[in-house]
């Protein structure tokens, strides 16, 4: 369903039970009776269920929406290919070549698992994008899910190959910093309860 036609629908929704809570003491109080169109075809426009994969392995926009509307289930055949070409592409950008990631994963089977735009969840184990331990085992609202992406896309076997390296020793970086996105979670303190908003930062 379109998301602007959710919008429209919550919106109408908490404005009826707004106007319909009033007493009916209450002067120039009227009620408004939403006309809820739901003929048509509905089509899905996005989906994300890891933020910034998308972004990164879609070397056109045509993929990218492609890839926002085919279902998680059909997505590793349609993508795994094209997005092993955009992630080889990338590091041959920088003369590099992938090499297997913290998790030893090699370049096919880290994009056959992040073709598929799913969040996996492990009841088991701790909820966690990674903690150093633990690995796409779930997220937590707190986790720097870009960050970890970025080390399993670029880091290389210890996790930092492309962090800006000095590789010739001359003073100047040959290597871009490519492991992290530079934004900070520091401080940032979500609530326990729905809808887990932290209290507005202070200027």
């Amino acid at each position: 369903m379109k998301l602007n036609n959710l919008k429209y629908i919550a919106a109408t929704f908490l404005v009826v039970i707004g106007l319909t809570s009033c007493d009916n003491d209450d002067v120039g109080v009227t009620v408004i009776t939403p006309i809820l169109d739901f003929s048509g075809t509905f089509v899905q426009e996005d989906q994300m269920g890891r933020p910034g994969i998308n972004t990164v392995f879609s070397a056109t926009p045509e993929i990218e929406n492609d890839f926002n509307v085919t279902i998680p289930s059909e997505q590793g055949a349609a993508f795994q290919s094209l997005f092993e070409t955009q992630l080889a592409g990338l590091h041959s950008a920088f003369g590099a070549t992938y090499e297997n990631n913290i998790l030893n994963l090699d370049i096919t089977t880290l994009t056959t698992l992040l073709a598929s735009d799913v969040l996996q969840v492990a009841p088991d184990e701790p909820t966690t994008y990674f903690d150093g331990a633990n690995v796409l085992t779930g997220r937590t609202l707190t986790d720097d899910v870009i960050d970890v992406s970025l080390i399993l896309l670029f880091g290389g076997q210890t996790g930092d190959r492309f962090n800006g390296q000095d590789t010739n020793n001359d003073g100047t970086p040959d290597l871009p910093i490519l492991v992290t996105d530079g934004v900070s979670a520091a401080g940032e303190t979500p609530l326990s309860m729905f809808p887990y908003l932290e209290v507005p930062h202070g200027i």
